[in-house]
C-alpha cells in the first residue's frame, strides 16, 4: 500500500499551520560543508544530530554506502555544485559501521531483480552496452574501505580545488560516535607514519 495519501495529509496541516517556519534558510550551506553519507535510515536524524548541524547548515548527498563510484557521475558532480555554486569549502564522507553494502553480493541482487520481472534479456542487454552490473552492484568488504575510497577519488579529482578539505569518518548508528578514518586525504596511518 502507498503511503502517498498519508504524506499529503501530514503536507497539508503541515504547511497550514507553518510548521515550516522553524526550517526557512537559504540554498548555501551556513558551515560551507558537503556531506556525502550513506541513505540507511538510522542516520537520517543522527548523523545531522552528532555532527551538530541544523537545518541550513551543510549539503547533505545520501546514497548507498556513501559511495562514489564514477568519478564523473551524479555524486562527484553534487559535490562540485556544492564547491563551485554554492560556497563549500570542506568535504566529509561518512561511512558508518553495520552498513548493508558490506559484503553486498551482484549476484544476489540480480537474482532478486530477477525474482521481480526483470528478464534476462535485459540483464543481457545492459552487459552488451558495455555496463558490467557485477562490478557497478557489488558493496565492500569494510565500510571504511569505501569511504577511504570515496575520499581518495573526491581529493583527487581533476576539478575539485586543491584548497578543499576533504575527510572520512565512520559513525556508529547506534550511538552517533564518530572515528575519524582520514583527515584532508590522508589515513589516520598514513598520519601516524608522519
Amino acid at each position: 500500500m502507498s503511503r502517498i495519501t498519508d504524506i499529503l495529509n501530514h503536507n497539508q496541516t503541515f504547511v497550514q499551520e507553518g510548521q515550516y517556519k522553524e526550517y526557512v534558510t537559504d540554498k548555501f550551506p551556513d558551515k560551507k560543508i558537503v556531506i556525502l553519507t550513506c541513505m540507511d535510515t538510522r542516520l537520517v536524524e543522527l548523523l545531522p544530530k552528532a555532527m551538530n548541524l541544523r537545518n541550513g547548515d551543510a549539503k547533505i548527498i545520501k546514497c548507498a554506502g556513501a559511495i562514489v563510484s564514477h568519478p564523473f557521475g551524479s555524486i562527484m558532480r553534487s559535490i562540485l555544485v556544492a564547491v563551485y555554486e554554492l560556497g563549500a569549502t570542506e568535504v566529509f564522507v561518512v561511512g558508518h559501521y553495520d552498513c548493508g553494502m558490506t559484503g553486498l553480493s551482484s549476484g544476489e541482487v540480480l537474482e532478486k531483480a530477477k525474482q521481480r520481472g526483470i528478464q534476462p534479456e535485459v540483464l543481457e542487454t545492459i552487459a552488451h552496452s558495455g555496463i558490467d552490473l557485477e562490478r557497478w552492484l557489488t558493496g565492500f568488504g569494510k565500510a571504511q574501505e569505501g569511504v577511504v575510497k570515496s575520499v581518495s577519488l573526491i581529493k583527487n579529482h581533476p576539478l575539485l580545488p586543491k584548497e578543499i578539505l576533504v575527510h572520512g569518518l565512520i559513525i556508529d548508528p547506534t550511538t552517533g560516535r564518530l572515528d575519524l578514518l582520514s583527515e584532508d586525504g590522508i589515513t589516520a596511518a598514513e598520519q601516524q607514519k608522519e
